[in-house]
């Protein structure tokens, strides 16, 4: 089951949190002290919402979870 995590920081243009799936090889990740660890879900939108509970304003990340990326 895919691990995921939340950048701490926001996007700068949206003010997104985004959802970052720690498999992905794309070069999009935070660094390891920008992430808050979300834990194992079955897709990306269980992450997305547990994101929510943390951050008001989430969304995935374009590049590993983009079924979940909305802007």
């Amino acid at each position: 089951m895919p691990y995921f995590t939340v950048n701490k920081n926001a996007q700068p243009k949206s003010g997104d949190h985004e959802v970052h799936d720690l498999a992905s090889t794309r070069g999009c990740l935070p660094s390891v002290e920008n992430r808050t660890d979300l834990g194992e879900f079955a897709s990306c939108s269980d992450a997305v919402d547990a994101a929510k509970g943390q951050y008001p304003q989430v969304n995935g990340c374009y590049w590993c979870a983009i079924t979940c990326h909305t802007t």
